[in-house]
């Protein structure tokens, strides 16, 4: 129950960003039919299992581009969002029929150009993936890959698409399906795929997108912002251990690059709850639970007040209680602003892509004195 209310917890968080828009936007619907392989970690169970394994799958999206014509949509290139449902179509006595439900969001790639018929986007769906057998010592003891029912879905990738005429487009991608729950249960290797889907997507509205000319857009203000982030989270250690706390703070000095990015570097603290229940009779000092490194930060503006969080850390000494398994760990999320300075977010610490904890954020942002202001 503990792992679900989790889970939930973070699929209505990123939930809530997909209905970032106004009221002024173009809705589609698109269906698509998905086909790839499974991809394992060479592990002899892994390998047979991938054996028993055709993944067939279908997605159901809403979705909607704002028209909205301010400074963060056109530097965004008109982003779309919404919500879908993509389920197996197969079920495996292993993994189950992996389901899921996530909110999306779409970023066209190259020049605004409302009236081009073959246009080329990038994608990332998370959310909440249900419906899967997990490992079980006695009953399902090949399945390493999950060790729950429930998970987090996420699915990134590339997107081409053609508009056939008014009524419909076509279209064909490319990416990674994941199903994991950040080692709030092992095992956790993850459930990934390699999809290559082709579909079709059908407008709702008859309205042409065409938000108007490059809008207005204001001063720029060239700053310093000090973000002070508490992280929060559950790890499992073992197979049928349960979960204890992880989490610690980040001290980030993060630069105005320009509208879209800000940049920086920053130092983190991590701490792992739970050692001397794991290892009873034994004396744990400060530096086998705790770690430090330090980190180079990079936010991606998407609205006013949504944003992606992307870092890249190395760790100054690792805690050899807490799994820190490589040199160095990945850090991507999303982030809410709830107003100048109180921030909240999702987002997932990994050591070369393997995940170490999902990381429930809050954060209180410091500006800094405007160096310059630049008039566009």
């Amino acid at each position: 129950m503990r792992l679900q209310g989790v889970q939930i917890l973070a699929c209505l968080f990123f939930g809530l960003f997909s209905f970032q828009t106004n009221g002024q936007s173009k809705k589609v619907i698109e269906f698509s039919y998905d086909q790839g392989p499974i991809i394992g970690n060479n592990k002899d169970w892994a390998n047979e299992l991938i054996d028993r394994i055709d993944y067939k799958g279908f997605d159901v999206r809403f979705g909607w581009r704002s028209s909205e014509n301010n400074h963060y949509n056109y530097i965004n290139r008109f982003p779309s969002y919404g919500v879908g449902f993509t389920s197996a179509i197969n079920y495996y006595t292993e993994i189950g029929r992996p389901m899921g439900v996530y909110a999306f969001g779409e970023v066209p790639f190259g020049k605004l150009n409302f009236d081009r018929k073959l246009n080329f986007s990038y994608f990332t769906q998370i959310g909440l993936g249900f419906n899967m057998n997990p490992y079980d010592a006695e009953t399902n003891p090949i399945n390493g890959f999950v060790g729950s029912a429930v998970n987090v879905h996420i699915h990134f990738g590339f997107k081409a698409s053609y508009q056939i005429s008014n009524r419909f487009d076509v279209f064909t991608s490319i990416g990674a399906k994941h199903y994991s729950n950040g080692s709030i249960k092992k095992p956790n290797s993850g459930i990934n795929f390699i999809p290559i889907s082709v579909g079709i997507r059908v407008p709702l509205d008859k309205e042409e997108f065409h938000p108007g000319p490059k809008p207005e857009f204001p001063p720029l203000e060239k700053r310093f912002f000090l973000n002070i982030t508490a992280y929060t989270g559950l790890k499992s250690y073992a197979i049928g251990e349960r979960a204890y706390f992880r989490g610690g703070l980040g001290v980030n000095y993060l630069w105005e690059l320009s509208y879209k990015y800000r940049m920086g570097l920053g130092l983190d603290w991590f701490y792992g709850g739970g050692a001397n229940f794991r290892y009873p009779g034994e004396s744990i000092t400060f530096s086998e639970v705790n770690s430090f490194a330090v980190v180079g930060s990079w936010e991606w503006k998407l609205t006013e007040k949504l944003y992606m969080p992307i870092a890249l850390g190395v760790y100054l000494s690792k805690a050899d209680l807490n799994e820190e398994t490589a040199n160095f760990y990945e850090r991507i999320g999303v982030r809410y602003r709830m107003n100048h300075n109180l921030f909240a977010g999702v987002q997932i610490k990994a050591h070369k892509a393997k995940a170490d904890f999902f990381e429930f954020t809050f954060g209180y942002t410091i500006p800094g004195k405007v160096r310059k202001i630049i008039i566009p």
